[in-house]
């Protein structure tokens, strides 16, 4: 069998209306200062559209949505998300993790939950982190590493209770041979990410895909293609590596072809008692302004 995960991330919903009034806080008032310096230039919410409109013509049987919907936390902003959400599919064929900006500040987090527990509800009902939800042979595994972080600062953290129920999970669902997809925003390497930006626990993540395996990590955050690899005794792929997948921001106009609008479709296929990974990448052309297939994924760096 084969199974094809449409993977998007980071399309940082805009504009990003002002936070006045009880909203205020310090944090969400220099975002929304960095957004108008910056991202309002790159975000393009009409090159959104048609991503995703390229997205649901290639039927995908599963899409991932690894993180920043929003810009700065504002109840506004997960109200116009969720609607978004909705346009992807049906929520049991959408899974959703949180980054760094929707856990943008404390205050937001209880929202933050309400708001998209269609998305992060497990197999057994509950919305939760780590959540499992099971696809045929495709075990899908959220994390969360949005946390409330101090201005200025972009890190993320599993902590410890996430990473001992993470390993679990991995342990029971290998133990069934089903192909296990972790999904998570911050890039789950050593430095995988600029200080004060990157997660802080990267290095628990790394020896628990050593311990435990997985056969795909599909993350987001750098707003940039990235193809890594993790090392694992206990993967299922030959080879014993598994890869590790970011993928651009889906609404960036850039220039740079590291950077520019895309989004990932990642096809698992059982190759006898293990697991061939593969992806392709669709979006914004190198060239021009239409949307189609771009040029093939290098291999991963190790």
């Amino acid at each position: 069998m084969s199974f094809t995960i449409a993977h998007i991330t980071d399309p940082h919903l805009s504009p990003a209306p002002p936070p006045l009034g009880a909203h205020f806080r310090l944090k969400r008032f220099m975002g929304f200062v960095n957004w108008k310096r910056g991202r309002e230039r790159l975000n393009d919410m009409a090159l959104l559209g048609r991503i995703v409109a390229d997205l649901g013509a290639q039927r995908p049987d599963h899409v991932a949505v690894t993180g920043d919907l929003v810009n700065i936390a504002m109840p506004a902003e997960f109200r116009r998300a969720a609607e978004w959400m909705a346009t992807l599919g049906d929520p049991r064929d959408v899974s959703f993790v949180p980054g760094n900006h929707d856990a943008y500040v404390r205050s937001a987090m209880p929202l933050l939950a309400s708001t998209f527990a269609r998305w992060t509800t497990g197999d057994d009902g509950v919305s939760r982190f780590p959540y499992l939800r099971v696809r045929g042979e495709i075990a899908i595994i959220g994390l969360t590493s949005g946390v409330p972080t101090g201005p200025l600062m972009a890190s993320g953290r599993l902590g410890r209770a996430q990473l001992d129920a993470f390993a679990k999970l991995l342990d029971e669902t290998g133990a069934r041979n089903l192909a296990r997809v972790v999904l998570i925003h911050h890039p789950p390497l050593w430095r995988g990410a600029p200080p004060l930006r990157g997660l802080t626990d990267a290095a628990d993540f790394e020896r628990a895909i050593a311990a435990h395996g997985a056969e795909a990590v599909l993350h987001g955050h750098t707003h940039k293609q990235m193809v890594r690899s993790l090392p694992s005794t206990r993967t299922k792929i030959a080879g014993g590596r598994v890869p590790v997948l970011g993928a651009p921001s889906a609404a960036a106009a850039a220039r740079d072809p590291r950077y520019r609008a895309a989004y990932h479709l990642v096809r698992l296929e059982r190759d006898g008692d293990g697991w061939r990974v593969g992806a392709r990448v669709r979006g914004l052309a190198l060239d021009g302004d239409h949307i189609g297939e771009r040029e093939p994924l290098p291999a991963p760096e190790r």
